[in-house]
């Protein structure tokens, strides 16, 4: 696939949409179409941008309309929204009638319905990580604390349950310690997980986050920021194993760094074998 002259791009929170726009102009791309979100999306974006749309969240009419104008063929996602806000945000007709199609409403059902809405008008969703290949780990240690035996344990069981519950749409990240599944990720998201997995055993867990078997790499590609380290942190965690080729670093040195400053064991995996 030819790099795109021109990019559109769904930005949702947090670092990665800025990481993104700047890696996408890096690679060529000459103009950069957004769509941002109020209360949700870095105003930063405004720098690296050709034209940004600002929309509120739930307003997929707005969305579509943007795009309609916006003189580009294909778009990336990238980005967070918070969970709290799916349960409060006003929903407009357009989004409503999709939500309605659906006979099971998670990220992927959604985003993907959102996707075809997007075909529909001539817009192909591309996979955010042609953009990040550079921060997608292959397997390995990526810094310089080696784990424990137990700790090693700790992963393979980890990343079995995480495959197992990330197939039944419940979520990516799971938290051990000796043995015992401490949290599983829901619908509050991988920081109140870790959270909520210190709270209940203190310091020593093991996190463990993965993609799902056949994960639609267009959108919610497993991330990690320096903001996932300092919950990590604040939790006591030991150990962070991401899964190998599909999880993205953000500013991987800067990660590296600071787990090897905060002595966190942190390592890629194989999805199916650490």
């Amino acid at each position: 696939m030819g790099m795109p002259q021109q990019l559109g791009l769904i930005a949702g929170r947090g670092a990665y949409p800025r990481l993104l726009a700047e890696s996408a102009r890096k690679q060529g791309v000459r103009r950069l179409f957004v769509v941002a979100f109020k209360k949700e999306t870095d105003s930063v974006i405004e720098k690296l941008a050709d034209e940004v749309r600002w929309i509120h969240l739930g307003q997929l009419g707005a969305l579509l309309e943007a795009f309609r104008e916006s003189g580009v063929a294909q778009a990336v996602m990238a980005g967070q929204i918070a969970p709290k806000h799916f349960f409060s945000v006003r929903m407009d007709a357009p989004l409503l009638a999709v939500i309605r199609r659906l006979r099971t409403v998670n990220a992927e059902t959604l985003f993907a319905a959102i996707g075809e809405e997007l075909k529909a008008i001539g817009i192909e969703l591309l996979p955010a990580y042609l953009f990040m290949e550079s921060a997608m780990p292959e397997p390995g240690p990526l810094g310089h604390r080696p784990l424990t035996e137990q700790e090693r344990a700790d992963v393979e069981l980890g990343l079995r349950t995480a495959k197992a519950v990330s197939a039944l749409e419940i979520g990516q990240t799971v938290v051990v310690k000796r043995g015992v599944i401490l949290a599983v990720e829901a619908f509050e998201g991988t920081d109140e997980t870790i959270l909520r997995a210190g709270r209940l055993a203190g310091d020593g867990s093991v996190v463990v986050k993965v993609a799902k078997r056949g994960h639609d790499m267009r959108f919610d590609i497993p991330v990690v920021g320096e903001r996932t380290l300092k919950v990590l942190k604040k939790a006591g965690a030991s150990v962070l194993a991401v899964e190998a080729r599909r999880t993205i670093l953000l500013e991987r040195e800067k990660i590296v760094q600071e787990a090897d400053r905060q002595g966190l064991g942190l390592l890629a995996v194989e999805g199916d074998s650490p």
